[in-house]
């Protein structure tokens, strides 16, 4: 039996959903194995966004190659998943590094503990990654 397609703008939703759900991300590294690491996100418009470290597996991968995968999943029955395809830019931008970690350290931590993490994941090598959705698969429901 296929999987039941989700609404067309379910996937925000599903990002968005409080409890904030930690994304896996799928990189290649260099010698074209595998990674795939959690990463907290937010939504930016159709963007999903992150930060790493540029000397991180997962940020040499996207320096090198920025074709990337995200998968969320919803671990309670009757169980929903997304998988975005897409690709990333990157910010060392002060400005930019401090309101993005300071956002999704927010979201992940609490409100009260949005500035420590603003200032704890604003320094270099920190970055900021966007990822621009190029194909997105939603499905809703699997277990039904």
């Amino acid at each position: 039996m296929p999987y039941t397609t989700a609404p067309n703008d379910w996937w925000r939703e599903f990002i968005s959903a409080t409890p904030a759900r930690t994304a896996k991300l799928a990189v290649v590294r260099a010698d074209g194995s595998p990674h795939v690491a959690p990463v907290w996100v937010d939504l930016d418009g159709e963007d999903i966004v992150f930060q790493t470290g540029a000397n991180t597996v997962k940020g040499k991968a996207i320096l090198r190659d920025p074709r990337v995968a995200l998968c969320f999943d919803d671990e309670t029955p009757p169980f929903s998943f997304l998988t975005i395809e897409g690709r990333a830019t990157t910010s060392s931008d002060r400005e930019e590094l401090r309101y993005w970690a300071g956002r999704i350290g927010g979201r992940y931590m609490g409100a009260d503990r949005a500035d420590q993490y603003a200032e704890r994941n604003s320094v270099p090598p920190e970055m900021v990654v966007r990822v621009t959705p190029t194909k997105i698969i939603a499905k809703v429901n699997v277990a039904d």
